[in-house]
């Protein structure tokens, strides 16, 4: 959801129109890592070290004797998925992962039945890890991945500008190392050989694994995290939208997480799913413009201001309000009724809300930081500072 008008987003302007939409939602961390462990944990992410923003190669932020939002849909008896963009780490520690083999600890590992997952797009390993193995795995390319030393003879974006054929890195971000699908990434790696994803495909890539996990799972209860790599860097999107919504690769790669959007609320329509489905639309941090990549955000960005009413201080990594307040879509049409709702509310408080939902306190660890809002999250309760 934009605060502008630059951008078209039908999809997401309908999943808004008939559900409820948030004024004054939160996460915990105006940064993914941190935010994306709140969110599973129900803890608040200053309360343990190694929460900060991770490396492709870090170990499972969220370990495995951790209660998580999936253990507690498991004891409610649904089927539990994480798609997409995961950025909270896989196997034991830093750089302990057999990238050509068994990757563990992994999701499975905290709740979730089937996964299906990137560390990150501007970081490497460049590949997809389908429930803890490398997907589409090619044993004639070995996985090689360091976060310390590049690797002799594979060519650096700093070093090789000739070779991004696609996007080059902006100063002082530091995505000018392994180059991937003529893309400078953060970190070295090598080898990959077919299982390396191409960037212009990875929101087909989650959307179809997300349709499929959802028509595999039809007659279930299923909770299901989809993780977009839309609109984070780098935004290289499918040529069908290159150039359509006229502000550059950011602007084409919204238009394409609307689509993202359409095409799981297709599915969930033509299984008659739809208006019993909790669907949840939201961001981990707040927005920035230029994140690492030369693809003329700034330039382009016109009038538009993805902060709204924040402009004047503030966004991604920042501690000022535009830094964690974010979009916030509830839609459950047989549940909630479409609205505007000014009701805080903490992106750390779903675990406990949904444990409430689904008659689940019991299993909740105590003592626990994310607490029961479900009245507000179902908008019975909309009033500004509903929160105590």
């Amino acid at each position: 959801m934009l605060w502008g008008t630059e951008n078209q987003h039908p999809h997401i302007d309908q999943l808004a129109k008939r559900g409820l939409v948030f004024r004054d939602a939160h996460t915990t961390a105006s940064t993914c890592t941190p935010s994306r462990y709140s969110i599973f944990t129900g803890e608040y992410n200053w309360r343990r070290k190694g929460t900060g923003i991770a490396t492709g190669d870090a170990g499972m932020v969220i370990r495995p004797e951790q209660f998580t939002m999936a253990d507690m849909f498991k004891a409610a008896g649904y089927t539990t998925g994480a798609i997409g963009k995961w950025h909270l780490g896989l196997g034991d520690r830093q750089g302990s992962q057999d990238w050509n083999g068994f990757i563990t600890p992994g999701p499975a590992d905290i709740g979730f039945d089937y996964s299906f997952l990137a560390a990150t797009g501007d970081r490497v390993p460049c590949v997809w890890v389908e429930n803890q193995r490398v997907a589409n795995y090619d044993p004639l390319a070995p996985i090689a991945v360091s976060y310390k030393d590049p690797f002799p003879g594979e060519p650096l974006g700093k070093d090789h500008p000739e070779l991004l054929t696609k996007l080059k890195p902006s100063e002082n971000h530091g995505h000018n190392q392994a180059i991937v699908n003529g893309i400078s990434r953060i970190g070295y790696m090598k080898g990959g050989g077919t299982a390396l994803w191409q960037d212009e495909f990875i929101a087909d890539t989650i959307a179809a694994r997300a349709v499929h996990f959802i028509k595999s799972n039809a007659r279930k209860g299923f909770f299901l995290y989809v993780g977009t790599n839309d609109i984070h860097v780098p935004r290289y999107p499918h040529p069908r939208f290159a150039g359509k919504s006229g502000m550059g690769f950011r602007g084409d790669a919204i238009l394409q997480f609307d689509w993202t959007v359409g095409t799981i609320v297709k599915a969930l329509e033509e299984l008659q799913l739809l208006d019993n489905t909790l669907i949840i639309l939201s961001s981990d941090n707040g927005p920035v413009i230029d994140d690492g990549y030369q693809d003329k955000a700034e330039a382009l960005l016109g009038d538009h201001k993805p902060w709204g009413p924040l402009h004047v201080r503030g966004g991604k990594y920042s501690n000022f309000e535009a830094g964690t307040r974010v979009p916030f879509i509830v839609s459950w049409p047989w549940q909630v009724k479409p609205g505007i709702s000014d009701a805080l509310f903490s992106q750390v408080d779903l675990l406990a809300s949904f444990a409430a939902l689904t008659g689940q306190q019991s299993t909740l660890p105590r003592p626990v930081d994310s607490q029961d809002q479900l009245s507000a999250l179902l908008g019975s309760d909309k009033k500004d500072g509903s929160i105590s």
